[in-house]
């Protein structure tokens, strides 16, 4: 999946794209938005076919989505495309804007079949059956037409959303088209960038139909673009020293996880931290890290006992014996800016103390968990965190009033009462033992580097997934890509963005 828009770049759930859309309605002289979204998405058909003079197959189904197809069908045979059309909607039900679209389309020479036709060599096709107002499971014929143009060797081009995927969630209803391009309306919606949403979705061309859809409507949600990493970092001044650049605590890796401590420690070194301290839990633990002979390894005690630390981190590796939570009550009254991850997540979702302690804490608190996670700190299911994301990471920040990043294909980060953000890096490669420690390590850098809390977690969450996509264009990947293979490439990003 990729997405042609910038960073903090506006996202609206369907609610809100349905106002924008009423208040241009209401508006003196409104624009033709239909005949507006069909004409660009038959710019897009035509700039993505290829010119292959191959026919051209339109799927309309029985609401605005199909109108939006039939405007776009009517183009594409005026500009001398063979272009055939399915529509098994019923006129009578269509609105009036549909309607519109159907009887040009019909003034055009256009000719409407109910079933779709024998194979053909069809050179695209467009998915216009459902579009954000979809809510039930797909079922019956349309199942079946989804079905058909998913077992296609055609390129597909969706309107606004694949037919069958909720826009709000990135939720399979039933079954979704999978499309190799999909050119969204008036704003990008959650659903095509979280979830199963990348991998419905192919190429993601946003046309805004010549409207400010942020003059319309406040936006709640916003993209995480590469330029969030521009200037999160100052150059250095030759006059500086490893003071300068903050002191990190990591507090974890008891026996047999060591090696997560390990890996974010590593990954706090190359994001710029200036020290790393990494404070085990495991009795007899290597007295080095031959790999990374910079990282101080001390004990979890002797670390939280430091006086000089910027930032900590603790959850990699930690398990959750006792003294996993001793040292996490520590670190939650601790004054310092602290990450929180993996087992100190699960510690919290067990210790209503625990709990308690973070919700107080005055200083900038980031939790990572991924879903499971998230489910257990939320009293939930991993099913319930999933198929509402945008929803359960708000929930997290507010109850434990932090900072959040839910973990997964198109991460979420939200802070208590404010906007949250979708990101747009990283691959399947991450699927990976110990890229979770890598985050933490990276958030916990650039805190301590003093970038202030929200723009670390947007930024360590971008670039730890722009470089595991590095990695990947260099061949370690996605099949194989380990978490280790991200520290390299993020610190090369930091440097030559």
């Amino acid at each position: 999946m990729s997405v042609r828009a910038a960073h903090n770049t506006p996202i609206f759930l369907a609610a809100d794209v349905r106002a924008i859309e009423a208040a241009v309605a209401a508006a003196p002289s409104p624009p033709q938005l239909m005949e507006m979204a069909g004409l660009a998405a038959a710019e897009v058909a035509r700039d993505v076919s290829g010119g292959t003079g191959k026919p051209v197959l339109v799927l309309a189904g029985p609401g605005n989505n199909g109108g939006d197809a039939l405007v776009l069908a009517r183009h594409l045979k005026q500009w001398n495309f063979n272009v055939s059309l399915v529509f098994a909607g019923g006129e009578s039900r269509l609105s009036a804007d549909a309607s519109s679209a159907l009887r040009a389309w019909r003034a055009a020479g256009g000719r409407i079949v109910e079933a779709l036709p024998k194979a053909q060599d069809w050179g695209m096709v467009v998915d216009g059956i459902f579009g954000i107002g979809l809510e039930r499971e797909v079922t019956g014929r349309y199942a079946e037409w989804i079905d058909a143009v998913n077992r296609l060797p055609a390129p597909v081009l969706a309107l606004d959303v694949p037919s069958g995927l909720q826009s709000d969630t990135g939720r399979v209803m039933g079954c979704a088209v999978r499309a190799d391009h999909t050119v969204t309306f008036i704003a990008l919606k959650p659903g095509l960038l979280t979830l199963d949403g990348p991998d419905h979705c192919g190429d993601i061309h946003l046309r805004a139909l010549d409207l400010d859809a942020r003059k319309l409507r406040p936006a709640r949600g916003f993209l995480i673009g590469r330029e969030v990493l521009d200037g999160v970092l100052q150059p250095r001044a030759r006059n500086s020293h490893k003071g300068n650049y903050g002191s990190v605590g990591i507090i974890g890796g008891d026996h047999g996880m060591v090696g997560a401590a390990l890996l974010a420690g590593r990954a706090a070194l190359k994001t710029g931290c200036g020290r790393v301290y990494v404070g085990l839990l495991a009795r007899d633990p290597h007295p080095v890290d031959p790999d990374q002979p910079e990282l101080m390894l001390r004990t979890a005690d002797e670390v939280l006992k430091l006086g000089h630390l910027s930032c900590l981190a603790v959850g990699p590796g930690l398990g959750q014996m006792p003294d996993a939570a001793f040292y996490l009550g520590v670190a939650l009254e601790s004054p310092l800016p602290l990450v929180l991850d993996a087992d100190a997540l699960n510690l919290v979702a067990a210790g209503p103390r625990l709990a308690e302690t973070l919700r107080a804490r005055p200083a900038p608190t980031l939790l990572t968990p991924h879903p499971a996670e998230a489910a257990r700190l939320l009293g939930s299911s991993t099913p319930e965190v999933q198929n509402d994301r945008v929803g359960a990471a708000i929930r997290l920040a507010d109850i434990f009033n932090s900072l959040v990043v839910l973990k997964g294909a198109g991460s979420i980060c939200t802070a208590p009462k404010e906007s949250w953000h979708i990101n747009t890096s990283g691959n399947p490669g991450m699927a990976s033992a110990g890229m979770g420690d890598v985050l933490t390590g990276m958030i916990a850098a650039l805190l301590a580097q003093g970038v202030n809390a929200k723009t670390a977690l947007l930024a360590a969450v971008y670039l730890h997934g722009a470089a595991a996509d590095q990695a990947v264009a260099s061949g370690a990947g996605p099949v194989g890509l380990t978490a280790s293979d991200t520290i390299d490439a993020a610190r090369s990003l930091l440097n030559h963005p």
